[in-house]
């Protein structure tokens, strides 16, 4: 993989232009090198830099990512490796499973299905059950 270049289901290409990379202290374990190294990763993608293959692409991401989104860009953070270069990989491992899981195509409808004869005989057995329980509790009826 070529550094910058991240290539999606359906041929779509990430290119370099459309990403965007910064760099922070992170938090946790480092020892003495935690307080002076940038190690962690903010990686964001612009989705109209993107080449996308259709326009249904394209809108089946931004439906799908719209929780993530902020004016069109996707940003993820990785910040578990104590050295950038392998949080830098875990970003772009990050973006590209976010971007290949919502360029997936829809799974088959739902097929309506009737419930079986057992299970109707066990609801009515379940409300026949209820329905007792609670005529147990009322008052008896006066005489």
């Amino acid at each position: 993989m070529t550094p910058g270049l991240i290539v999606l289901r359906g041929g779509v290409v990430v290119p370099d232009d459309a990403l965007a990379w910064r760099f922070s202290r992170s938090s946790g374990p480092g020892g003495q090198g935690v307080n002076t190294t940038d190690s962690r990763v903010e990686l964001s993608v612009d989705l109209d830099g993107i080449a996308w293959a259709s326009e249904a692409q394209r809108e089946r991401a931004v439906v799908r990512l719209a929780h993530r989104l902020h004016d069109e860009i996707l940003t993820v953070a990785a910040s578990e490796h104590r050295s950038q270069l392998r949080n830098r990989e875990a970003a772009v491992a990050r973006i590209t499973a976010l971007l290949d899981e919502a360029l997936a195509p829809p799974g088959p409808p739902r097929r309506a299905a009737r419930p079986s004869r057992a299970s109707r005989e066990r609801r009515k057995a379940d409300e026949q059950r209820r329905r007792s329980v609670k005529q147990l509790r009322r008052r008896p009826p006066e005489r």
